[in-house]
């Protein structure tokens, strides 16, 4: 078993499910933030190493919100190594009836891209500098090229602004923290996915597969590779870099 915790942001999404299953049977110790307790305890019911795994029960877009979370890292005694910057929202993942995005969604979607991330990092860095390893981000195809339109058919209001906005302003997040942290030896980086199968229907999923290289979206084992690669000692000379793991789509 091994003697380092990794804290999870949107620990009960899809992507931060795939994540504390596989960082769970390799020994690590999990503990993710989630706005809903009953996933999180029927998510728990389906582990196998239980007594391994916690979860912390907290709306991350709140102003208080990141101190109150630091505070029941303390009251657990937890020592957190490792921080995966991975929640989201999808209330603000919408644009109005003209197609476009109001400044009330812009604004939220930095909060939980840039912001939150930003304020967890410095301040888990704060608390606990002597036990923090790594920080990585995650990011997306997004926030390093434009949206393509022969994948939403010409219709873009299905792929809302602000989320490639946030997402290309987490992945220069990530750069700085590299520079800001590195003299405690805190390495930071960002993995940018591409887009994963199983949330989309098969017509979508055709029009992608058309557009990246490998001919098809992303497998739910396949966004464990990167991760782990960045947890690990095995990268320990990769800092402030943003990881493509999209099947080729930003090559093209």
């Amino acid at each position: 078993m091994r003697d380092e915790c990794v804290l999870i942001t949107g620990g009960t999404g899809k992507l931060g499910k795939c994540f504390t299953k596989h960082l769970l049977k390799n020994g690590y110790k999990v503990l993710v933030t989630t706005t809903d307790n009953k996933k999180a305890e029927d998510f728990r019911d389906q582990l196998d190493n239980k007594n391994q795994f916690d979860f912390i029960k907290i709306d991350l877009s709140a102003p208080e919100a990141i101190d109150e979370l630091l505070e029941e890292i303390e009251t657990k005694n937890i020592k957190v190594n490792h921080l995966v910057n991975n929640a989201r929202s999808l209330k603000s993942l919408k644009v109005n009836e003209n197609g476009f995005s109001d400044r009330e969604d812009m604004m939220m979607e930095y909060v939980m891209h840039v912001a939150v991330p930003y304020e967890l990092s410095i301040k888990l860095y704060l608390a606990q500098k002597e036990f923090l390893k790594t920080i990585i981000n995650i990011g997306s195809q997004y926030g390093n090229v434009a949206v393509n339109p022969e994948l939403y058919k010409n219709d873009l209001s299905n792929s809302p602004i602000q989320y490639s906005l946030a997402k290309s302003a987490l992945h220069h997040l990530t750069k700085e923290l590299a520079v800001r942290l590195s003299h405690s030896k805190i390495r930071v980086n960002c993995i940018a996915f591409g887009g994963v199968d199983g949330r989309v229907d098969n017509e979508f999923k055709n029009r992608y597969s058309k557009l990246t290289p490998l001919g098809r979206m992303l497998k739910e084992d396949e966004v464990i590779g990167p991760l782990e690669f960045l947890l690990s000692d095995s990268s320990s000379s990769i800092t402030g870099e943003i990881i493509s793991a999209d099947g080729g789509w930003t090559i093209w």
